[in-house]
């Protein structure tokens, strides 16, 4: 491994997240790259749909606990410098493209450092979860939407009832509101035995729909990086 974040109390799901179901949906691919605007038409609005309260077993309750009393922006751990300088690159490529939405330079690095962190500990992709906070709150720490989710990843507040803390403003606090999300996504994403699509949708009260999944891939596309290569 080269990145290392916390060891993840989650197993990796059977080979790589698959996005098979989503292709099911190619007929309307003439759509996906306007997706992620017809969900953010609404500045003032956040879009989360109906997550479903349900038990959560050990590992998924002690994630979310253990974020509610981190207070300061985790700090990443490498195996080598090459992974650290890579880490740099990627981190400086992602500021760019976040200026317009976060101006402050220091706002920025502690937003995507966490939100890093927290995707790589869940085991989750780091473009995804940039996608997913694009159309869930469109990058607003304190989006709230319809029925009440609250910031960048839109969590519900009843999660915080099922780890016994309860407090739905502690959902504003950066770490705490994105641990939340990546878990909440990894735990979708393992009952749902690696089906990115349906997790996704399960994520936004929609599972087996397509206008979400396809509105956070076509929005994923907006934060994919390559490392460049010099030839020899």
């Amino acid at each position: 491994m080269s990145p290392l974040a916390p060891s993840s109390p989650w197993p990796a799901a059977p080979g790589a997240p698959t996005r098979r179901a989503c292709l099911r949906s190619l007929t309307s691919i003439g759509t996906l790259a306007a997706a992620p605007g017809l969900w953010l038409a609404a500045p003032g609005s956040a879009h989360a749909g109906g997550q479903l309260e349900e038990p959560l077993i050990d590992s998924v309750r002690s994630a979310l606990a253990s974020a509610v009393g981190d207070l300061a922006p985790p700090e990443p751990l490498f195996a080598s410098t090459e992974a650290r300088l890579s880490y740099l690159r990627w981190l400086s490529a992602m500021s760019d493209r976040l200026r317009n939405r976060k101006t402050q330079w220091e706002v920025r690095r502690d937003f995507l450092q966490t939100l890093w962190y927290e995707a790589k500990r869940a085991g989750l992709d780091v473009s995804l979860v940039l996608g997913l906070v694009q159309v869930e709150s469109a990058f607003r720490k304190f989006a709230v939407s319809s029925v009440g989710a609250r910031g960048y990843m839109q969590v519900m507040p009843f999660w915080t009832r099922a780890i016994g803390d309860g407090d739905p403003g502690k959902l504003f606090h950066m770490q705490t509101n994105l641990r939340f999300g990546c878990v909440i996504l990894r735990h979708y994403l393992d009952r749902e035995q690696g089906d990115l699509y349906l997790a996704l949708g399960r994520y936004n009260g929609s599972r087996g729909k397509a206008p979400y999944p396809n509105a956070v891939f076509a929005a994923q596309r907006n934060w994919f990086f390559q490392e460049r290569t010099v030839a020899a």
